[in-house]
């Protein structure tokens, strides 16, 4: 167990930790156009900036726990840092998009280790329960601080300074928080670790990163590639001893509805931040920090929510929240079939608040349906496992809506995509709401 007389000091700097986790997951959209014009690359090249950084992280966030329960979570926060920060200049000084979304992939490799690690660290140097639920709070809330200052740090420095300083911001922030950590946190190790599943985490990434390809290279092998991986990586599962992902796990309908549930909000909310942004600065010609202020309406709702989506949850079960936002998000996606290409903001302005509040609404309230519906000792896997549902949705969601949209620089085509999006967006909602309505109870417990 972390004993530390500086435990504010210590949530502070993992507190830092996971925001930069969360940041690099918004930062980069307001930077996009710029990279595609600075770099001399399409819409593809633009999907997989952001994707580079998705896939690695779902494909490996449950093995970044395992990691840190047997090698050390101080060892492994260390490690999420250094990779972080290598990976931020890689980025920074990348001279071809290629190089850039190998950074990115190596930014994913570090947030797999952050996330997970951080957390571990700040819930054993709080071992009581309330002083424990209040500081990991803290670090959820700070986390959540980073969506909003995502497109409004990235519009900034992107507006001044150029796209390059959206990854290289990071590296002051990591040299402080990396003699810190060293300072502050002590080593804990579990005494009897998880084993690691590398077939398992190995046939996972590959299915994630051959379907994202699939989708934005539209591509039939790597559709196959994926197929096959998949299969593989659920027979791997059925026999393995110590699964990445306990197969009977999915024999729990509320289980499998709170992770579908999750899916389906982050395949419709982190596509429509996709082609929203571009719509913004490429077809209506906004500059990247107004663009960064006018999607406030959807992360500031998002951010200020969860805690009261708890609060709720808590008292009334996770049903109702999920309902109500699920009802809004599809309100929000079906709002897009009103953007024209020289439609004012008022358009556009529906459909992000209905997506940041019915979002906001969801978050807490499927992460607590997929924990309550297991055994109180695999909490934490759950909790895992929705996680990486949400991020593995959340780098579908990249390539599929670019791949309907298509390129920003045809405005009309693009438009005419956000209103096939719309109707996608809105009726994976309305389908959620069914599927919550099948699998998730009503009450608490």
């Amino acid at each position: 167990m972390i004993v530390s007389t500086r435990r504010r000091p210590l949530l502070a700097v993992m507190c830092v930790g996971m925001f930069l986790v969360q940041l690099d997951v918004t930062v980069v959209n307001v930077a996009l156009p710029q990279i595609g014009s600075s770099l001399g690359t399409g819409l593809a090249g633009q999907q997989w900036v952001v994707d580079g950084y998705a896939v690695v992280l779902a494909g490996l966030l449950l093995a970044g726990g395992t990691f840190g329960d047997r090698y050390g979570h101080k060892r492994v926060v260390l490690a999420g840092l250094g990779l972080f920060g290598a990976a931020s200049l890689i980025c920074g000084a990348a001279p071809t998009v290629g190089v850039l979304v190998g950074g990115r992939a190596l930014q994913g490799l570090g947030a797999a280790l952050l996330l997970p690690g951080t957390l571990a660290v700040v819930t054993r140097a709080y071992p009581g329960r309330a002083e424990q639920a209040h500081a990991v709070g803290i670090w959820a809330g700070v986390s959540a601080l980073a969506l909003p200052a995502g497109p409004l740090l990235g519009g900034a420095l992107v507006s001044g300074f150029g796209w390059r300083t959206v990854f290289l911001i990071n590296l002051p922030i990591i040299a402080i928080a990396i003699p810190a950590t060293r300072r502050l946190v002590t080593e804990s190790v579990d005494e009897n670790p998880r084993p690691l599943d590398l077939p398992g985490i190995g046939l996972a990434t590959c299915t994630l990163a051959a379907t994202v390809y699939a989708v934005i290279g539209a591509s039939w092998i790597a559709a196959a590639v994926a197929a096959i991986a998949l299969t593989g990586f659920l027979l791997w599962e059925r026999r393995a001893r110590d699964p990445l992902l306990p197969l009977a796990f999915l024999r729990t309908p509320s289980f499998v509805g709170a992770n579908l549930v999750s899916a389906a909000m982050n395949l419709a909310g982190i596509g429509t931040v996709f082609v929203a942004t571009l719509y913004l600065q490429t077809v209506r010609h906004h500059p990247a920090f107004v663009a960064g202020v006018l999607l406030l309406p959807l992360f500031v709702p998002l951010a200020a929510l969860a805690p009261v989506t708890g609060r709720i949850t808590g008292r009334h079960g996770p049903r109702l929240p999920i309902t109500c936002g699920l009802v809004l998000g599809a309100a929000g996606s079906f709002a897009l079939l009103g953007v024209t290409p020289d439609s004012g903001y008022p358009r556009l302005l529906p459909a992000l608040l209905g997506l940041g509040v019915g979002m906001g609404l969801l978050t807490a309230a499927v992460v607590a349906s997929a924990v309550m519906s297991v055994p109180a000792d695999r909490a934490g896997l759950a909790g895992g496992v929705n996680n990486t549902a949400r991020q593995a949705a959340g780098a579908l969601a990249i390539a599929l809506y670019g791949a309907v949209a298509g390129t920003p620089a045809d405005a009309t085509g693009f438009t005419h995509g956000l209103h096939t999006l719309g109707l996608i967006g809105g009726f994976t909602w309305l389908a959620a709401l069914g599927l919550t309505w099948l699998t998730i109870p009503g009450k608490p417990g």
